[in-house]
């Protein structure tokens, strides 16, 4: 498909690799004003941002560079003392974002990374880190959250570089037939008429897991569940059945593939579907399949992917 073919969305989505290089290239500017080493750290966000921190927040610590908390920012303990508070919002005017820098009160210092500086949060935080490249039209969130997590990964040392040329692979290839045939109803009568999603994931992926989760609901109205890979069977499994697609995240935990289909549900990737996936892409490339997946479904359901179902691009409250 050409690019002036392409939706807001789906043009979005195929501008990430590009958008996670830009981000990396500014880490000589703004890295100062990323968490140092041994700082305790506060990550706080809304929805997509809240998952984002989550990923983050888990990547820092398992690299061993300080104690790091991710909070739904309406969430976030009040009185807890961390050496940095880091916001994320795209577009700098979540209410929940502003009250709790306003609460906070230049008591703790305080960085946001936006897709606007012009808005509320650049004088509600000490600093601000600025991705206007990557700002987006669309009320969903994809390319914007994939390049803050870009900038944020690079900063504690992960090279971008091969997971944006996985990422391009991702775009440039079709679907992995498992999951068209999910999509289309090829396999059995029931996944078309009911098509469940569960996506899991190990340490920082799963904060994308459950953001992949986020997607399908979003931009698809899909039933969607998300949780660590190890929680799967303590319960949610009880739901899985013909027509349920397990999507993971990395790789799957002993003897999980044949308990999803003893319960009659697909994994992705698993025994059907190791063939079509390279089992060593990066998972924030993975993502950006579940994107092209959410808008497809979308798409072949008569939604628009622009402007889902009773949500706006940012949350405002009176």
């Amino acid at each position: 498909m050409q690019q002036a073919d392409l939706g807001l969305t789906e043009a979005e989505i195929a501008s990430q690799p590009d958008c996670w290089r830009r981000a990396v290239a500014l880490l000589p500017e703004v890295g100062g004003l990323l968490p140092s080493p041994g700082e305790r750290v506060a990550v706080v966000g809304c929805g997509t941002s809240w998952f984002i921190a989550q990923c983050y927040a888990v990547a820092r610590e398992a690299a061993g560079l300080g104690e790091t908390d991710a909070f739904a920012a309406s969430e976030m303990p009040a009185g807890r003392r961390y050496d940095r508070v880091l916001a994320l919002s795209r577009s700098g005017t979540t209410t929940e974002i502003l009250r709790l820098l306003d609460q906070l009160g230049g008591r703790q210092p305080t960085v946001a990374i936006t897709a606007d500086p012009r808005t509320p949060i650049a004088s509600a935080a000490d600093a601000i880190i600025a991705l206007d490249f990557a700002d987006e039209q669309s009320v969903v969130q994809t390319r914007f959250a994939t390049s803050e997590l870009a900038l944020l990964l690079a900063h504690l040392g992960t090279d971008i570089s091969p997971v944006a040329a996985a990422a391009e692979l991702v775009l440039a290839s079709p679907l992995p037939e498992v999951l068209t045939e999910v999509l289309t109803g090829v396999l059995p009568e029931v996944l078309a008429e009911v098509c469940q999603y569960t996506f899991l994931g190990t340490g920082w992926t799963v904060g994308l897991a459950h953001e992949a989760a986020l997607k399908l609901r979003e931009s698809a109205g899909k039933w969607a569940e998300s949780y660590p890979a190890m929680e799967y069977r303590h319960g949610p499994i009880a739901v899985t059945a013909p027509g349920s697609l397990v999507w993971l995240f990395g790789p799957a935990p002993d003897g999980l593939a044949d308990e999803v289909a003893a319960a009659g549900g697909t994994m992705w990737p698993g025994s059907a579907g190791e063939a079509e996936h390279p089992l060593h892409e990066h998972p924030l490339a993975e993502l950006v399949r579940v994107h092209r997946v959410a808008v497809t479904i979308a798409r072949a359901n008569g939604l628009d992917p622009d402007r889902p179902r009773n949500l706006t691009r940012s949350v405002i409250l009176s």
